[in-house]
């Protein structure tokens, strides 16, 4: 097995764990980033770590290029895990908001994909990882966008699952629920961008939900668990020989991965709506 991997979103929570863990376990970590500082910081942490920047193409290539040429040309897997969110009700997302959001939630993930597939062709294996979510399999609440994202990326690594089942690179979706890490505060910046959440009809609700929720710290959700849970799956994902097409991390995704499987959509609408 070819122990070397690139990971993306590297610079907190789950990209962060994954880099620091894999590591410890032999794997040759490639641990990116999109500011360059915050590759200077994993770099005096020992990481070997460079800029990636899901929403520039020359990014990308330049990142799997310098790759590349310290591994000799080959490279076992990626994970790709940089994200983020843009809260707000759909009705008071701006075309725009969506546009950016996919950009790094969807396009940039196929972008690295598409450039290493042909050299996991080459060298006869590899493995391509995809961080989706709770939110690829049901909806929430006021999370649209990141929704909207996550459910695509489900469809797509699905499809490339089963178009790349007659080569040696295998294509897996971990699918997180709460997980510690720097998403809500991430996503601010992006909440005050795009959302005049003010003007909307639903400023009442803005106040009484999703502000408290996002501007107020309350301590881990409920059934939260660390970033290395995501991890361990992780290893597996890399280290099976036979790895599963998708791997469930935390309680909420096992319940509703069923409650998909065996409810309808009101049924299942009403569940999600109580919380």
């Amino acid at each position: 097995m070819d122990r070397s991997i690139l990971i993306t979103g590297c610079s907190s929570g789950i990209g962060y764990d994954a880099a620091h863990g894999l590591a410890r376990a032999g794997w040759r970590v490639f641990a990116t980033c999109r500011k360059d500082e915050d590759c200077a910081r994993l770099r005096g942490e020992g990481l070997e770590s460079f800029r990636l920047d899901y929403t520039d193409e020359a990014s990308i290539e330049a990142a799997l290029n310098e790759t590349l040429a310290r591994t000799g040309g080959t490279l076992g897997a990626i994970f790709n895990n940089g994200a983020f969110g843009c809260p707000g009700a759909v009705e008071d997302l701006p075309t725009g908001a969506l546009r950016a959001i996919f950009e790094t939630n969807l396009f940039g993930y196929h972008e690295l994909s598409r450039r290493v597939i042909p050299v996991m062709r080459s060298q006869g294996h590899g493995r391509i990882v995809n961080c989706s979510s709770v939110l690829g399999l049901v909806p929430m609440r006021w999370r649209g966008a990141y929704v909207a994202t996550k459910y695509a990326l489900e469809g797509l690594t699905d499809v490339l699952r089963i178009e790349m089942a007659d080569t040696p690179v295998r294509v897996i979706l971990i699918e997180p629920g709460p997980i510690t890490s720097k998403i809500r505060v991430n996503s601010i910046p992006h909440f005050e961008k795009w959302i005049d959440w003010q003007a909307s009809p639903r400023a009442d609700l803005y106040r009484a939900s999703l502000l408290k929720r996002l501007y107020e710290s309350r301590g881990p959700d409920r059934f939260e668990l660390p970033a290395s849970a995501v991890t361990a799956k992780l290893l597996r994902a890399l280290e099976s020989a036979n790895p599963a097409p998708r791997y469930y991390v935390t309680t909420p995704t096992y319940v509703m991965g069923l409650a998909r499987r065996l409810l309808g959509s009101r049924m299942l609408d009403r569940l999600i709506a109580r919380g």
